[in-house]
């Protein structure tokens, strides 16, 4: 599905990711792990498009990303709160992101209707535009945003980052049902090594723009992620 081919990004002669190859297979629950400028944003930011690579290219369902826009239809994605439209209700944000991938407001109100327990009846309603959420609020609203359309591809950067317990759990609930039962490969990066271990079947861990670990999910990937980033 997402193919990546010796691909690099610099800024001023300083190379801040370097992955030479990487495959993500259709349906994965594909977790990115590191520290703070590890080059987790930088990956996610070329994948969608957002910055051009010094080198090497991403092909996501055999388009390559920089040279062609055909697949951004089958791809979706919630990075942060720059991808929200401030001024607009929550209803008013999902019913334009609904046109943008061809749903009627019908369709839209359908895939809300799945995640009531979601929003805990603070999103929809409201008569409260997007700017004044909470974090957790606007987050919500975002994640789902990128549920509309039926796409492929789902990519969240820190996905769990602000959500309370409760919503935490159902998120991971929504993410492995996505995968599980839909056959949606889904890309996640996160600090939480509990949450992405829990949900993801693969994890890969970033360290100064190079991959260091490519790890199939078991019982003992959370220890494994724990003594290296701990040494």
């Amino acid at each position: 599905m997402i193919h990546v081919n010796n691909l690099s990004k610099s800024y001023n002669g300083t190379t801040v990711l370097h992955i030479n190859d990487l495959e993500i297979p259709k349906g994965q629950s594909f977790g990115l792990v590191g520290n703070n400028g590890a080059g987790k944003t930088t990956f996610f930011s070329l994948l969608l498009d957002l910055i051009q690579p010094s080198s090497g290219n991403i092909t996501n369902n055999e388009v390559i990303v920089n040279e062609s826009e055909a697949w951004k239809p089958f791809t979706s994605s919630f990075i942060d709160e720059s991808f929200l439209i401030g001024y607009l209700t929550a209803e008013e944000y999902f019913y334009f992101i609904g046109e943008l991938r061809g749903q009627n407001k019908a369709d839209v109100d359908k895939l809300l209707a799945n995640f009531e327990d979601f929003f805990h009846g603070e999103i929809l309603q409201q008569k409260k535009y997007l700017r004044d959420l909470s974090k957790g609020n606007q987050k919500k609203a975002g994640i789902v945003a990128a549920l509309i359309g039926n796409p492929e591809v789902i990519i969240l950067d820190e996905p769990f980052a602000n959500l309370d317990p409760t919503t935490q759990i159902r998120l991971k609930q929504i993410i492995k049902e996505l995968a599980e039962e839909k056959n949606i490969t889904i890309l996640i990066s996160s600090h939480d090594l509990i949450h992405v271990t829990e949900v993801c079947e693969r994890i890969v861990v970033l360290d100064k723009g190079e991959t260091v670990k490519d790890i199939k999910t078991s019982e003992a990937t959370l220890q494994e992620l724990e003594t290296y980033f701990s040494r």
